[in-house]
């Protein structure tokens, strides 16, 4: 198909030309100057063709690593010098002198989304159908053009657990809370061409993607090209463990890259990590995976690409590989890659894909030099390397706020005390001396139990990292059925849950009757989703949380997520530790995070005798025969056979009959068309300076989308639950911000609603407020920001490092604008995040280093003026001003030219529609 954004280059619609001119002009529009590199083999009886990089005789392609490699296919296959030019594939041969230094369009495969993000990206779609109208264009541009998955998978959540029918409970609540939601994206599947939905009810998006979404390889009516995406959510990057290139984006990018618009990005530097060795006896790919983000995130990885080699990858199958880099985004990479290798062959038969499909990847990426070999490998040169012996790999976990905060378990007890003596920050929960040693009694069903300091009041099998990894999930099985034969069980207050990340799962533990042990002990399937790795963890058991609220107790949550920031998991819950599945089974039957689970016992069994974790660890040869029995090509044929039909709840769901236009219902607390494009035309708008703007929030260091957007429940309190209590919304069907994201009412009302925020204005107490600086009274952030806009007062915000890091959330720059926020300053930026605000026309600056907002004196009541005249250039030094006599110089964090564009266009969204609208 042509690129839209490019027709206008060429037709005019008052033009008139002939069938000859047309046919000349569209062979000019389609020719690629690098079509001398198509070449045919055949694969079976089916003849394939694709563009040979060894044609090119370019010895610069030997050095590149593998994942610069599918950079220079895409360029060289979408190369039409009109979007993507011949000097963009130079540029990208000579990576080993331009990364860093250059930008270059990518254009990806495909985009896969989750609801949560999902939801607001087709209501902008819908919008921008409505805005296209309105501009005198086709609404009917406004389609994707490229394939689109969008898996619903964030709106349930624990709210029965430890039952039998705590998956139905939760299945019938997901459906009456998000009932509106669904509709909508089931009128989405039908008025855009190439979204797909995957409803809800079936596993997590980034576990469905590995398992069945992703192609590897691409065939495209017989052409071969590398599979790629981006995705609305930060652990797209677990695909990368198939060889699939791919990284999480906001909304707002992953849109435009839905529209046909290229992505505009720095040409990444490679961090070679090599990898040794085997992992040892006890050890799992969680521990692997937490050893490496701590490694990653110490070493310092931001903005890069992060490519695994050497001998130990033979020793780590494909679910190892995507556990690993599923958490490239705690460990701070773009991505972390794994090429495709003999071990993938293995993995996408065992999952069901064709002996076709799978003979096609392996000639087809040998052919082109994408597979990976010792060879192939030797030829590579990373400007870094780095190293791990994986027989060093020991038991791990991470917290008790950061998921890269990694601790050894026989150093979990030492140093969950010294958090417990430690006054705040990452590592400290500040409790006095004479209150360390406090216990309180909770009487729960009938029976009388001591809490401390540590209870586990939630242990959840959750997450796609873990979920996705037969081998942890059949261990923590084995975990639980040897404690049941002991005699040792879970304590029944504590909110046990399993959340699998696929229908596959279930159909493994069921047949290998590990499921019924799991049950036994609390861990019965709460469903199909992300649950309590998101946050959606639901209500502590009865009478949990007032126990420990009461008593000022430390109180812990063990889960095999990814994330585990403050206030995330839950609200109650200071103590936060991810872990393998195996793991979270031990820490369950403990009871506490404040002991030794190498040493000490972790209770007695029914003869009276202590319990340790060497009597219910499994070994890797019994985890081993039951995966090589239960986890077949069958089980994943099985299931992924009927993906898509659906389910009654969601065929009953009512849809609209226009696919031009959404009905929008002003009533609806859900869904609303944003004021986006409101009174936009097809002229650039003036560019306004920021002057003599309001500081609205000043805060410290890793200010996370979750302070920022947050994704959990709506406190009662809270400016959006004043309004939807105001529309007769009764607070039991408040549901969630994430639940809630097409509706920018609430979001605007959400932004900066996290209820452990730390605003300096207001002393560095925590809560949603701030102070309204020309009146100096303390209120809500929506509140000041409104009576901001009202003045016509334009806002800033101060942050120190690491602003935005976290999961991906285009309402993380959503929010602030629609707050009226003009320009965040801070010490560090996360890399999507810094991106969203670029698309949503808020300027990014960085303090010069060494300094930040203590440093320069700024104490955030000075009025501020961005000096943004002339000519911009990405990176460029920009002086700001304030009211009180202190200047400093900025770095802009435009980092292309193409992100200054967007900022005079108003944002990405709005220099697409224009683009569509020529």
């Amino acid at each position: 198909f042509f690129d839209p954004f490019f027709m206008g280059n060429v037709f005019s619609c008052d033009q008139s030309v002939t069938d000859d001119e047309i046919a000349t002009l569209t062979d000019k529009m389609s020719t690629n100057p690098f079509d001398k590199l198509l070449t045919e083999i055949k694969v079976g009886d089916e003849t394939v063709r694709f563009y040979d990089l060894t044609k090119l005789n370019d010895p610069r392609v030997a050095v590149l690593p593998f994942s610069v490699r599918v950079l220079l296919e895409a360029a060289i296959r979408n190369c039409d010098n009109e979007s993507i030019f011949e000097a963009d594939v130079e540029k990208i041969l000579d990576w080993k002198n331009q990364a860093t230094k250059i930008e270059i369009p990518f254009k990806c495969a495909r985009v896969l989304m989750q609801d949560f993000t999902g939801v607001p990206a087709v209501v902008d779609l819908a919008a921008l159908r409505d805005a296209m109208k309105g501009l005198g264009g086709d609404p009917a541009k406004i389609n994707p053009g490229v394939p689109v998955d969008l898996v619903i998978d964030h709106s349930v959540m624990v709210d029965a657990a430890r039952g039998a029918d705590s998956l139905e409970k939760n299945e019938k609540l997901e459906f009456e809370r998000n009932k509106e939601r669904f509709a909508f994206l089931k009128w989405g599947s039908t008025a855009f061409e190439g979204l797909t939905i995957v409803p809800p009810g079936n596993g997590i998006v980034h576990q469905i993607n590995v398992e069945y979404l992703a192609r590897v390889v691409f065939n495209n009516n017989g052409l071969l090209y590398p599979d790629s995406l981006v995705g609305t959510d930060s652990h797209t990057t677990m695909v990368n463990g198939l060889g699939v290139l791919g990284w999480g984006v906001g909304g707002i990018e992953a849109e435009a890259s839905m529209l046909g618009a290229p992505m505009s990005m720095v040409l990444p530097s490679v961090v070679g990590y090599k990898l040794e060795g085997k992992l040892p006896a006890g050890a799992t790919a969680t521990d692997l995976v937490l050893t490496i983000v701590s490694n990653l995130r110490k070493y310092g990885v931001v903005g890069k690409f992060v490519e695994f080699y050497g001998p130990g990858l033979e020793a780590l199958s494909v679910a190892d590989r995507s556990t690993i880099a599923n958490m490239g985004p705690e460990y701070g990479a773009t991505c972390g890659f794994f090429p495709v290798d003999g071990r993938t062959l293995e993995y996408i038969s065992q999952t069901g894909r064709t002996p076709q499909h799978v003979s096609t990847v392996e000639a087809y990426l040998k052919h082109v030099g994408m597979f990976r070999s010792a060879e192939l490998e030797a030829g590579i040169e990373y400007p870094e390397q780095l190293t791990l012996d994986m027989s060093t790999i020991i038991p791990c976990v991470a917290g008790p706020k950061r998921p890269h905060d990694n601790v050894a378990c026989k150093d979990l007890q030492a140093d969950f005390q010294k958090c417990m003596a430690t006054a705040g920050g990452f590592k400290g929960f500040g409790i006095k001396e004479e209150d360390r040693t406090k216990t309180a009694k909770l009487n729960y069903e009938g029976k009388e139990y001591e809490l401390t300091h540590g209870s586990v009041v939630i242990a959840a099998i959750t997450s796609c990292t873990n979920t996705s990894n037969p081998a942890v999930l059949i261990a923590a099985g084995l975990v639980a059925k040897r404690a049941k034969e002991l005699g040792l069980m879970t304590k029944p207050y504590i909110k046990t849950s399993l959340s699998p990340g696929s229908q596959v799962v279930s159909k493994y533990l069921n047949d290998s009757g590990l499921q019924a042990e799991l049950d036994a002990q609390g861990f019965t399937t709460a469903g199909y989703g992300c649950m309590t790795c998101i946050g959606n963890s639901g209500e502590l058991m009865p009478g949990v949380h007032e126990a420990f609220e009461s008593s000022g107790l430390v109180c812990s949550a063990v889960l095999s997520g990814n994330r585990n920031f403050e206030a995330r998991v839950h609200p109650l819950t200071a103590g936060n530790y991810l872990a393998s599945p195996p793991l979270v089974v031990v820490y369950a039957l403990a009871g506490t995070t404040d002991i030794d689970i190498t040493t000490q016992p972790l209770g007695k069994g029914t003869d009276g005798k202590d319990v340790f974790m060497k009597d219910i660890w499994p070994s890797h040869e019994e985890v081993e025969a039951t995966m090589k029995q239960y986890v077949t090509a069958e089980a994943f044929t099985s299931v992924y056979s009927r993906i898509k039909q659906g389910n009654k709840r969601w065929d009953e769901l009512p849809t609209s009959t226009d696919k031009m236009h959404f009905g929008w219902d002003d009533s609806s607390t859900y869904i609303h068309n944003p004021p986006f494009f409101t009174g936009m035309t097809n002229e650039l708008p003036d560019v306004k300076p920021v002057e003599n703007a309001y500081c609205l929030l000043s805060f410290g260091d890793s200010i996370t989308t979750d302070h920022i957007s947050p994704a959990g429940s709506i406190a009662k309190t809270s400016p959006a639950a004043k309004w939807l209590t105001e529309r007769g919304v009764p607070q039991a069907e408040f549901n969630s911000y994430g639940a809630r994201r097409g509706n920018d009412l609430i979001m605007a009302r959400g932004t900066f609603a996290n209820t452990r925020i730390t605003n300096k204005l207001c002393g560095g107490k925590g809560g949603p407020q701030t102070v309204h600086i020309p009146s100096g009274e303390t209120m809500s952030i929506f509140d000041a920001a409104e009576k901001y806009k009202a003045a016509g007062q334009s806002t800033i915000i101060l942050a120190g490092k690491e602003y935005g890091s976290g999961s991906s959330r285009d309402w993380a720059a959503k929010g602030p604008y629609l707050l009226g926020v003009k320009a965040v300053i801070a010490e560090s930026f996360e890399r999507i995040h810094r991106s969203n605000l670029c698309g949503m026309g808020i300027v990014p600056l960085c303090f010069k280093a060494g300094e930040n907002a203590d440093s320069l004196g700024l104490k955030g009541n000075e009025q501020f003026t961005v000096h943004l005249g002339g000519e911009l250039k990405p990176g460029q030094d920009i002086k700001v001003s304030t009211s009180t006599g202190i200047e400093f110089n900025c770095t802009l964090r435009f980092d292309t030219p193409i992100e200054i564009t967007y900022w005079k266009n108003g944002g990405i969204l709005h220099y697409v529609l224009r683009k569509l609208a020529q």
